[in-house]
């Protein structure tokens, strides 16, 4: 049997889709579309974070000279640009910089945060998240609660709205008044596997938390120096998991 041949839709003369552009037709397309429209970027001046290395979420990486006017553009997958300046501002308080080494800013953090949020573990992929919720239960018990990491950040950073431009004084001070909330034990968990997560994930730029602790990162194998380095202390530069294996590893933030 032949069937029969479809029927042509004349378009419209100067129609968009006459000119070769169409729209997305179904729902995840349009969300796609939205999605890309609303993208924001955290913008960093050189000065600001030191003039060290900046890991982006694109897999960039940029070095900055502190006295160049230049500033760089990360793109972000959860925070706004507000939302992401107010993060750094208080990871940097719980993490400074000081005359020991960088802190929580030139290492990324808000970026190894932003990151974090947009994966699985922001929407709660691996938590049992069905009712009853009871949040006043014993802390042994560990987040008994309905609220993902993503809505925990995003309604607290609301109640903080320029934070980023107080005083640092002014900044412990907000601080220390929701220092016994969730989104503040939150922070700080994240400030600290920002400082010393492997850089793959987003934050410990050019592995300064490393640096600063003396880790050596995920080396395979110490057999090359033993002959070069025997009798003496051996203090090895730390390697990335990336430099380690040789081949680009998949932070498991990107996995689904």
């Amino acid at each position: 049997m032949i069937s029969e041949q479809p029927k042509i839709r004349k378009l419209p003369p100067g129609s968009l889709e006459s000119k070769g552009q169409r729209f997305p037709h179904n729902r995840p397309h349009l969300l796609f579309y939205r999605v890309m429209r609303r993208r924001e970027f955290l913008i960093l001046s050189a000065a600001s974070i030191g003039g060290v290395l900046v890991y982006s979420l694109d897999r960039k990486v940029f070095r900055l000279s502190a006295q160049t006017k230049r500033s760089v553009r990360i793109p972000l997958r959860f925070f706004t640009q507000s939302e992401a300046l107010i993060v750094a501002a208080a990871a940097s308080r719980i993490f400074p910089s000081d005359e020991a080494g960088p802190g929580a800013r030139e290492a990324g953090v808000a970026v190894y945060i932003d990151q974090q949020l947009a994966g699985p573990w922001g929407r709660d992929r691996y938590r049992y998240t069905q009712g009853p919720f009871e949040e006043n239960s014993p802390r042994e018990f560990g987040y008994q609660g309905s609220a993902t990491p993503q809505q925990i950040y995003r309604q607290t950073l609301k109640d903080l709205t320029g934070f980023d431009r107080l005083a640092s004084g002014d900044q412990d001070q907000k601080l220390k008044q929701i220092e016994g909330t969730l989104f503040f034990s939150l922070l700080r968990q994240n400030t600290i596997e920002g400082m010393f997560s492997d850089p793959i994930h987003g934050g410990n730029v050019d592995m300064v938390g490393w640096q600063l602790i003396g880790f050596p990162g995920p080396r395979m194998s110490n057999y090359d120096d033993i002959d070069k380095h025997f009798g003496e202390a051996f203090h090895p530069k730390p390697v990335s998991l990336h430099q380690a294996t040789g081949r680009k590893v998949r932070p498991s933030e990107d996995l689904e």
